[in-house]
């Protein structure tokens, strides 16, 4: 992971495997935030990288504790 001024990118292997786990974790191209955030937390990378990478496998987020999503 690289930090370049406020965007963080990923190396190829670690958005292969967040990739993965969003797909894996996803039921009906859905997931749950409280999921979305789980992964982030255990992957150590943003949210929002998360959310972007869910937007680009089309897959939604949905249950946001904080009425986001």
């Amino acid at each position: 992971m690289k930090n370049t001024g406020e965007q963080t990118v990923l190396t190829p292997d670690r958005q292969d495997k967040l990739e993965q786990r969003l797909q894996k974790a996803a039921k009906e191209n859905r997931i749950p935030c409280a999921s979305a955030l789980a992964i982030a937390k255990s992957l150590g990378i943003p949210a929002a990288i998360v959310g972007k990478t869910a937007n680009k496998l089309k897959i939604k987020i949905g249950k946001c504790q904080l009425g986001c999503f």
